[in-house]
């Protein structure tokens, strides 16, 4: 082995830099996609919890709005003056909590379909 220098051939080097130029456009690619990935998902996110703090909100406003309504019937129903007057008075609280709850329902639907639409 004397001081001979082995030199690449000119082919081999232009096909090397070729190599590395599209693994580095390659893995720039790469990385862009995960960084937008990674925004959409946070995007996702932010927008699920924004439903969920509507969804639990709105779920806390008609649990007030129910226990109120509970209360107030409850009030009437000590000051009856007989049975008739309370039965009455109890189908009347029925038939008003059902449509409420009925309402509220839909209510909450409504929020949830919103939640699991795309870009919503």
């Amino acid at each position: 082995m004397s001081g001979q220098s082995f030199e690449i051939p000119t082919e081999m080097r232009a096909f090397a830099e070729k190599s590395v130029d599209q693994a580095r456009s390659a893995v720039s690619t790469l990385i862009g996609s995960a960084i937008k990935t990674a925004e959409q998902m946070q995007t996702s996110s932010k927008s699920m919890q924004d439903s969920m703090q509507t969804v639990v909100a709105k779920s806390l406003d008609n649990v007030q709005e129910n226990a109120s309504a509970t209360f107030d019937f409850a009030q009437k129903l000590v000051r009856t003056r007989d049975l008739k007057e309370a039965f009455e008075l109890q189908a009347e609280f029925l038939k008003t909590q059902i449509a409420s709850l009925q309402t509220q329902a839909k209510d909450l639907g409504a929020v949830a379909q919103s939640a699991l639409r795309p870009n919503a």
